[in-house]
Formats: structure tokens, C-alpha cells, sequence
């Protein structure tokens, strides 16, 4: 018996959608991904996670930690924490820009309590946003499990700036 295991899946380019994108609010376009009018980027495919709550300076993401995660300790790698708390606190600060504007992480800062495995089950990313500026942004967010556990939080700084119309 192999131990080989295989993944495979799809993504759309998302190219189309973006450029369409720049024609909405950051608010708009988030509730765009999350109602399926846009389909997920690459890396939520690749990771396995997505949005499922937007307002105004609050998203939700979940994600689904499994086998193919897992680094050389047996583990999820902590970078499936790390992206997921990156993405929603990059897309909380994008609710808040209007149209013609995006952003950058400048500084993420990411705090582990406890070991993610395939088996903690589906993981909620609550990100709010804590000042938003003209220039720059802050956000924090928490990682945690269906029962409220903690696995980890994070803080963010980001960039604003005008995005280029083409």
C-alpha cells in the first residue's frame, strides 16, 4: 500500500475581476467575492478558506485545515494561520477604501496560542478594522475554532493607496 496522496483543483483567472473591480467601492467588491458574483483568488483555493461575512470593517473568513497543510512535525505549517490572518485583515482594511484605492501590508504581526491539525475542524478569522485612514490602515483579527477555542491572533498595517487604471 502507497502512502501517496494527491490533490487536485481549479481556480478562475482573476484578472477579468479585478479589473472590474476598480470600478467599485472596497466594500462593494468585497461583498462581490462574497455573495459569488466574482469567484475566490487563487490563494483560497490553494488554502482552502473563504469569506463568509462582510460589512463595513468586519469580515469573517473560514478556513479548513487538512493533511496536505502539515509541515515536517506533523502539524499545520503555521503559515496556513499566518495567510489566513493576512487575507482577512487585508480584505476588512479593503472594505473600508473607496473606489480607485487598495492596499498593501506594510507590517503583520502574528501571535500562535496553540497547534493547528486536520483534525481542529473548520477555523473562523474574524478581522475588524481599528483605524482607517486616508494613507495607512490597522486591523486586528482572531483565528479560532467552532467552540470559540483560540489558535491565533494577529494585528496588520496597511498601505493605501490609488490603484492604476488601465
Amino acid at each position: 500500500m502507497s502512502d501517496t496522496r494527491s490533490r487536485t483543483y481549479e481556480w478562475q483567472d482573476p484578472t477579468p475581476h479585478v479589473k472590474e473591480g476598480l470600478q467599485m467601492s472596497g466594500l462593494e467588491y468585497m461583498k462581490a467575492l462574497a455573495d459569488g458574483k466574482f469567484p475566490a483568488p487563487p490563494i483560497a483555493e490553494t488554502l482552502n478558506f473563504k469569506v463568509e461575512t462582510v460589512e463595513e470593517g468586519l469580515v469573517i473568513f473560514t478556513g479548513e485545515p487538512a493533511e496536505y497543510h502539515y509541515n515536517p512535525i506533523g502539524v499545520v505549517h503555521g503559515g496556513f494561520a499566518a495567510t489566513l490572518l493576512d487575507s482577512a485583515l487585508g480584505c476588512v482594511v479593503h472594505t473600508t477604501c473607496p473606489q480607485g484605492t487598495g492596499y498593501t501590508t506594510m507590517q503583520l504581526n502574528v501571535n500562535y496560542t496553540r497547534a493547528i491539525t486536520k483534525d481542529t475542524g473548520k477555523l473562523y478569522c474574524e478581522a475588524q478594522v481599528i483605524h482607517a485612514g486616508r494613507q495607512m490602515a490597522t486591523a486586528e483579527a482572531t483565528l479560532k475554532d467552532e467552540n470559540g477555542k483560540l489558535y491565533a491572533h494577529g494585528t496588520t498595517t496597511c498601505l493605501i493607496f490609488p490603484l492604476k487604471h488601465e
